[in-house]
């Protein structure tokens, strides 16, 4: 409790410096739990200054669009000539060692429920408010408990982006999320639209994604025993990935999966997905931190590296799933 105070106390003096001469920025690599974030930050800033909110990814996902569509979010896509127009920089949901599109770029305000970075990947500017709990398991969480302690009470519209945020990142608490998330999830829903709700969720997997699926399927293979990989090929964009390995964790008796593919024929993405048994965030650093980007946290996780990084005489798939069944974990700081 008293390191909440402290960091609410942050929050509010953070605040304090906030005025209308300021032009903000908030940059999200969009998700439900990014987006519902971000509008929350723009709610709390409010009162002392407007926000502009962008997006660094494309959004394919049918959910993610009806998230943007019914809820009226306006998050264009993000363009570095657009970096002149604004004087700070917020970025929540990631950190700026997660993609290439938030390098040089000076933020003010950190939030994310992401692991902190190694030491060589720490930026090297000094942000006004930084907010990181790798033991939460939605960002939406954290703003939910700005939210309240701040007195502010969300729109119906706000309240239901929130709580997609934390729906998707726990997947209604089946690979995740704790008593902080729980109690966030009930306090938002309450004041949520649920029809609005219900509908962006049924509004989950596109006809033309099928034959995506069937791929998948047909080259899924065991991996170390309790996981699983399911090699896709050729997609347009990592959301395809995402939706096939969110729809893997629904399985019974598969405690973990990856999902890879070549996007746009120029980079492998592998996307993982687990029960919490295994420390997926660290399995994905293992096996790729090397050749790409490539972390997590318990639950979820990610890695991208080039094309050219797979070694000739090996196909992608092959080079994926070798590493996935040979590499061993790294020790963590506090193993050392």
């Amino acid at each position: 409790m008293a390191q909440r105070g402290k960091i609410l106390q942050a929050l509010k003096d953070w605040l304090k410096t906030v005025n209308r001469n300021q032009r903000w920025c908030i940059l999200i690599n969009a998700d439900p739990d990014a987006m519902g974030s971000a509008a929350a930050l723009k709610r709390i800033m409010a009162s002392r200054t407007s926000a502009d909110m962008y997006r660094i990814n494309e959004i394919t996902r049918p959910d993610n669009l009806a998230m943007l569509r019914y809820l009226h979010l306006n998050i264009p896509m993000w363009e570095e000539s657009l970096k002149e127009k604004y004087t700070h920089f917020a970025i929540v949901d990631s950190q700026p060692h997660h993609s290439k599109a938030f390098a040089d770029i000076p933020f003010s305000v950190i939030v994310d429920h992401h692991p902190a970075p190694r030491a060589e990947c720490q930026p090297d500017f000094q942000p006004q408010f930084v907010d990181i709990r790798p033991h939460i398991g939605a960002t939406c969480t954290i703003f939910c408990s700005y939210l309240r302690g701040l007195g502010l009470r969300p729109s119906p519209t706000l309240a239901t982006a929130m709580t997609l945020g934390i729906r998707t990142d726990t997947a209604l608490f089946e690979r995740g999320g704790g008593k902080d998330d729980l109690d966030a999830y009930q306090w938002l829903s309450g004041k949520a639209n649920q029809q609005l709700l219900r509908r962006i969720i049924r509004s989950e997997y596109l006809r033309n994604w099928l034959p995506l699926f069937a791929r998948a399927f047909r080259n899924l293979s065991e991996c170390r025993g309790s996981g699983a990989h399911a090699w896709v090929g050729d997609v347009t964009n990592a959301d395809l990935l995402v939706a096939i390995a969110d729809f893997f964790t629904r399985v019974h008796g598969l405690k973990w999966i990856a999902v890879s593919g070549l996007v746009l024929k120029k980079t492998v993405v592998v996307i993982f997905r687990g029960d919490g048994s295994r420390d997926i965030g660290r399995l994905a650093d293992a096996c790729f931190y090397d050749v790409g980007t490539a972390g997590g946290h318990r639950t979820l996780g990610r890695a991208e590296f080039p094309f050219e990084n797979v070694p000739e005489g090996k196909s992608c798939m092959e080079f994926v799933q070798e590493r996935l069944q040979k590499r061993k974990l790294r020790p963590r700081a506090r193993d050392k």
